[in-house]
């Protein structure tokens, strides 16, 4: 109840208004049934316009810890990320990536739309990144559709790393259902679900018009931060022997 406050009472409206969200290709998205939204992943604001432009709830999973939090502000964090559409990660399970799927799994079950980033995380620098192989396997194990979905200047409204950036139209492009049934009970093939992962990122590619990088976004992420740390060194080391040069002279 209380997601559906926020989002045609409460908070909906106001960022309808504020931002002017638009959109394209909603046709495609059932009107009932499981289904996966597979979208890019450009700032903490994406999961707040993607829901807003379709009728339908769209959950995503979230941290556990979002949900434990004690007093006034744990009890707040907790109906906020719930009523938003987010639900906490399944710990039985062995590892959190593996969590994830198994909730994930048991909201497709109950006919719902799984919202998923198979990215992992933001782009850092609004580039599109490899697609990790979760999205895949939910896929077939859940025998669902996935569709492709591209969000737009997101990351102009919320740039990484900042609360608010500028004032920009954000957009969401749902793409046509990809039906990967072909494939049903191979959900144990690493080849085959990297070659479903690809095609989803390559679907995503096309709507949003991202730069694709064959690299995971994490490792992308650590590989510029360790460039940046040897470019400021370099550049302190060209400092410090202009002024040795000074002394010198």
């Amino acid at each position: 109840m209380f997601y559906w406050f926020l989002k045609f009472l409460a908070l909906g409206p106001l960022l309808k208004l504020i931002f002017r969200p638009w959109a394209e290709g909603t046709e495609h998205v059932p009107k009932e049934g499981a289904v996966i939204l597979a979208s890019n992943h450009l700032s903490y604001a994406d999961w707040l316009f993607m829901p807003l432009v379709i009728p339908r709830r769209v959950t995503f999973v979230a941290k556990a810890e979002y949900f434990e939090g004690s007093g006034l502000k744990g009890w707040l964090q907790k109906n906020f990320f719930s009523g938003a559409g987010q639900v906490p990660i399944d710990r039985t399970s062995g590892s959190a990536a593996a969590g994830a799927i198994r909730t994930q799994l048991r909201l497709l079950s109950d006919g719902e739309v799984c919202g998923i980033y198979p990215e992992g995380t933001r782009s850092h620098d609004g580039k599109l990144y490899r697609g990790r192989t979760g999205v895949a396997r939910i896929a077939l194990e859940a025998r669902v559709k996935v569709i492709p979905v591209a969000v737009i200047n997101t990351d102009v409204v919320a740039p990484p790393g900042k609360i608010f950036g500028k004032f920009a139209r954000p957009g969401v492009r749902f793409g046509e259902p990809l039906d990967f049934s072909r494939y049903e009970g191979m959900q144990d093939d690493r080849y085959i679900l990297r070659a479903i992962t690809d095609e989803i990122m390559y679907e995503i590619m096309n709507l949003s018009g991202q730069e694709y990088v064959d690299l995971y976004a994490q490792d992308a992420k650590k590989r510029d931060k360790e460039a940046e740390r040897a470019r400021a060194k370099a550049q302190a080391k060209v400092e410090t022997d202009e002024i040795w040069e000074e002394i010198s002279e």
